[in-house]
């Protein structure tokens, strides 16, 4: 039996390995944020956000505020249709919206509610989120899949303000590292603070609850990236696609999305062996990273094949092979275009796969590679309501026989096409607004009983 003193033991562990951290982030701050700049990983004029200095005013002073946060373009999508639906329930209530990469804020920026402020996140160290907080005054943050911040949550818990966890994962590795015993005091601190984790499987939920996490804090709903896919396409992107449409004049077409540096090699070799086949076939390459253009042109040019890049806006004629995607933020919009979705970041062991509900969503027949990390609850969930929704390949070797196939069979591409987007409407329907209630009752209701929301 542990002994009665072992909690009180355990939480002063917690807070002296907290103030270690909360020393160490303070004056390594500094040299992250130049190396970061340095790397061109920063905005080249709005990097005093990530400081805690703010761009713009905060909207209605002295009103309540919610302060969502996300990391990169994944989590920032996630947390746009929760966004939007607390926008549309709360339209008087200013929202700020945070991530820390240039590609989400690319994207996002331009996808939010009028109502909403997009900054980016301040780096983990005390002086920035002091500043932070005590700037934007938030009643309520709303922290997307593992963005576990000491100094954040900490800092917010001091404050009385209420901090929940949405679509919460933890990664095998990030699980082993925080149950050593220097990890383990520290992150159960942060755990008891939050006021509501809603984990995205049980394997989730069990390794939040190995980490002290109180189980009555922990809550399912479904996964945000289900919901990913029902944000409505706007009639610009309307526009774009029947352009696209017209310029690829009813080719044979599939697309290679979020294409990793490495995987478009496995990509070009497969559409080289399907050309022989079906010599007007279109590949729509889409990297996941705009640094890896150079990487994939390189690739063509050495497989000597003729292709254009979108950001040319040069036409694509009956001789371009390959459409490379080197703009941002319009792969949703891309998968309304082609039949077949090959979805990678899966086709190497050091990868772990990418969010593939965005192509079932707009109907599309969907493929991944045998590494998909977190993303496998996904699959499972998609496979038991129909084994056709999304086929997962061992290798290369089988992506060109799946690619065969539903080039030369129609009846077999419609079935996968109408299973991956019936599985996607049942797994997405009310995701958005179960997680919203759970938000109310476990983090919004304490904050109105203590009088910090209205």
């Amino acid at each position: 039996m542990r002994p009665a003193h072992a909690p009180a033991s355990a939480a002063r562990g917690g807070r002296a390995l907290y103030e270690l951290y909360r020393a160490a982030s303070r004056a390594a701050a500094p040299a992250v944020l130049l190396w970061r700049r340095m790397r061109g990983l920063e905005h080249p004029s709005r990097w005093p956000e990530r400081l805690g200095r703010p761009s713009v005013a905060r909207p209605r002073s002295g009103s309540p505020l919610v302060w969502f946060h996300a990391v990169s373009l994944g989590e920032g999508m996630a947390a746009l249709p929760v966004v939007r639906h607390c926008a549309r329930l709360h339209p008087g209530l200013p929202i700020l919206l945070t991530t820390t990469t240039l590609s989400a804020s690319e994207v996002i920026k331009d996808m939010l509610p009028d109502v909403v402020v997009y900054q980016f996140a301040p780096l983990d160290c005390p002086d920035a989120i002091e500043s932070f907080i005590g700037y934007w005054k938030p009643s309520l943050i709303l922290l997307m899949e593992s963005e576990l911040w000491p100094n954040l949550i900490m800092s917010a818990a001091e404050k009385g303000i209420a901090v929940a966890l949405l679509n919460a994962r933890m990664s095998l590795k990030s699980f082993n590292r925080w149950s050593v015993p220097l990890g383990l005091p520290l992150v159960s601190l942060m755990l008891s603070k939050l006021s509501l984790v809603i984990p995205l499987s049980t394997t989730q939920a069990v390794r939040f609850q190995l980490l002290h996490t109180p189980p009555y804090k922990i809550h399912f709903a479904g996964d945000l990236k289900y919901a990913v896919g029902d944000v409505e396409v706007r009639e610009k992107e309307l526009n774009t696609i029947k352009d696209l449409q017209r310029q690829f004049n009813d080719r044979p077409i599939w697309m290679a999305a979020s294409i990793h540096r490495g995987e478009e090699e496995v990509i070009l070799h497969v559409h080289g062996e399907l050309i022989k086949a079906y010599p007007s076939l279109l590949l729509i390459l889409v990297p996941r990273h705009p640094q890896d253009i150079k990487n994939v042109s390189l690739a063509l040019k050495k497989h000597k094949v003729n292709f254009v890049l979108r950001s040319t806006m040069e036409l694509v004629s009956i001789n371009t092979r390959v459409y490379v995607v080197d703009t941002l933020g319009e792969l949703r919009m891309l998968y309304r275009v082609t039949p077949i979705a090959v979805v990678g970041g899966s086709f190497l062991p050091s990868l772990s796969g990418h969010n593939f509900s965005e192509a079932a969503a707009a109907g599309c027949a969907v493929l991944t590679g045998p590494h998909v990390g977190h993303f496998y609850h996904m699959l499972v969930e998609m496979w038991q309501i129909n084994p056709l929704a999304v086929k997962q390949l061992t290798g290369e070797a089988e992506l060109l026989e799946v690619l065969k196939e539903l080039l030369g069979d129609s009846k077999a591409l419609e079935a996968r096409q109408g299973a991956a987007k019936d599985a996607f409407s049942i797994m997405a329907h009310g995701v958005v607004n179960r997680v919203w209630n759970l938000v109310s009752r476990f983090a919004i209701d304490a904050q109105q009983k203590r009088g910090i929301v209205d």
